[in-house]
């Protein structure tokens, strides 16, 4: 059956032809990036100072002694990180490497598919091969690959996380939760979204594990404390080397400290005031509000804390999805601008125009995500404004065109939607589920 599926036929569809073009770019994108970047020479390896932490802890030495002074990369795992990453060192550094990269290419080919699973995708859909071939082929999961980060393994567990979510299975979301954030903090802004759901239960597992983790890990570690002393400062410090958050590159270029927190408060209001009108009108259309309301979570911390790296952007994939819900804030042409700056592997350094270059480079991924939570903010802005204008505010914000007779007469001010229950769709289907392409 799986040979039939591979004999070359000619396509009767327009479906088809895009699956016959799209599936051999995208497999062997996927093989690229596993099996010739990932294993080829890099500069950045990300993946050294974790395996010496992990057999340092193994035979009882120092695992918190880098030197900070010079900028490759640097072991930053917690106590309940280096617990968990411990085993990598079982076997030879090499080989440990390529397990680590697999399992990474691994997580990210799962994030993959329940990403299709979340949207209501199916693999023959056009949109399958699509989504693969993007994913592989920017920079985030390039460089993660390359580079012997764990984003991808983060990638799954955020993606695991929402999937739980909305199906309110609450202890395990946060015991998902609970692992991420033993190892790196990327993912706790996420943390915001149950809370304004009311799933407290989500915090129980998600604050113990890293909590008991640590417990477990701290007398087994030589020097614990040197993780406090000493790789704690070094984790909150603003630093001007490979950092694309507003104050890496306001840092680099010697901006005066009263225009950057200018700007990084400009920008928080901005995603305050988008997730407030997320919370206000479409936490009950919940598949857009989870993913977007982590879109601009995400997207905020890695402009407005103190370090933000490009293949963070990873984590964004959710929220780059809920470009197929009707709703959606990302159907726009300066979101999709946005997105180029800090999703694509192009290079802009210029060999005549130096300074021009390097400018182009480094503030492409700062200007890209500082647009993208400018778009959001507009877009929500203008629904709002234009709902306050025409007198419907109670039917909530919805452009016109997206609200039927029965959405406008059965809104009531809570955010529930008459879509929801409407005879011909499911019961747990929200109105941007019923407007997503399968």
């Amino acid at each position: 059956m799986l040979f039939r599926q591979l004999e070359p036929r000619t396509a009767r569809t327009t479906a088809e032809v895009l699956n016959f073009a799209l599936w051999p770019f995208a497999i062997m994108t996927v093989l690229h990036q596993v099996i010739v970047k990932a294993t080829n020479f890099t500069v950045t390896d990300d993946f050294a100072p974790v395996y010496r932490a992990s057999l340092a802890f193994l035979h009882g030495r120092a695992v918190y002694n880098e030197n900070f002074d010079y900028v490759d990369p640097h072991y930053l795992y917690p106590p309940s990180g280096t617990l968990l990453i411990a085993p990598l060192a079982f076997i030879d550094p090499e080989k440990s490497k390529w397990c680590f990269m697999g399992l990474n290419a691994l997580a990210i080919i799962l994030a993959w598919y329940l990403l299709l699973r979340l949207f209501k995708f199916r693999l023959s859909s056009p949109a399958a091969p699509l989504l693969l071939l993007l994913m592989f082929a920017s920079e985030t999961v390039i460089n993660t690959l390359a580079f012997g980060n764990v984003n991808g393994v983060v990638l799954l567990a955020e993606v695991v996380f929402i999937h739980l979510l909305l199906r309110r299975r609450d202890l395990l979301a946060g015991l998902v939760m609970g692992l991420t954030l033993a190892v790196k903090p990327t993912l706790a802004p996420m943390l915001l979204i149950p809370i304004m759901r009311r799933q407290w239960s989500v915090l129980i597992t998600a604050l113990g594990v890293p909590i008991l983790l640590n417990a477990i890990a701290w007398p087994l570690i030589t020097d614990p404390m040197d993780f406090v002393r000493r790789t704690g400062p070094y984790i909150l410090k603003n630093r001007d080397y490979f950092n694309s958050a507003i104050v890496g590159n306001a840092s680099y270029y010697g901006l005066p400290v009263w225009l950057t927190w200018a700007m990084r408060l400009a920008m928080a209001i901005l995603a305050l005031i988008s997730l407030w009108l997320l919370y206000r009108y479409y936490r009950r259309d919940e598949l857009f509000f989870v993913c977007t309301a982590t879109g601009v979570l995400l997207t905020a911390e890695f402009l407005l804390l103190g370090l933000g790296q490009q293949y963070y952007s990873m984590l964004l994939f959710p929220f780059l999805m809920t470009v197929v819900l009707r709703n959606s804030v990302l159907r726009n042409w300066p979101a999709w601008l946005a997105i180029f700056g800090f999703m694509t592997y192009d290079k802009w350094l210029l060999d005549h125009w130096q300074s021009t270059g390097r400018a182009l480079e480094y503030l492409r991924v700062t200007f890209g995500w500082g647009l993208l939570l400018v778009v959001v903010f507009c877009v929500l802005g203008d629904r709002y404004l234009t709902a306050r204008r025409e007198g419907r505010l109670d039917e909530g914000i919805d452009p016109a065109f997206l609200l039927t007779a029965t959405d406008r007469h059965a809104w009531n001010p809570n955010g529930q939607t008459a879509r929801a229950a409407r005879a011909d769709l499911p019961a747990e289907t929200t109105k941007s589920q019923a407007g997503t392409l399968s």
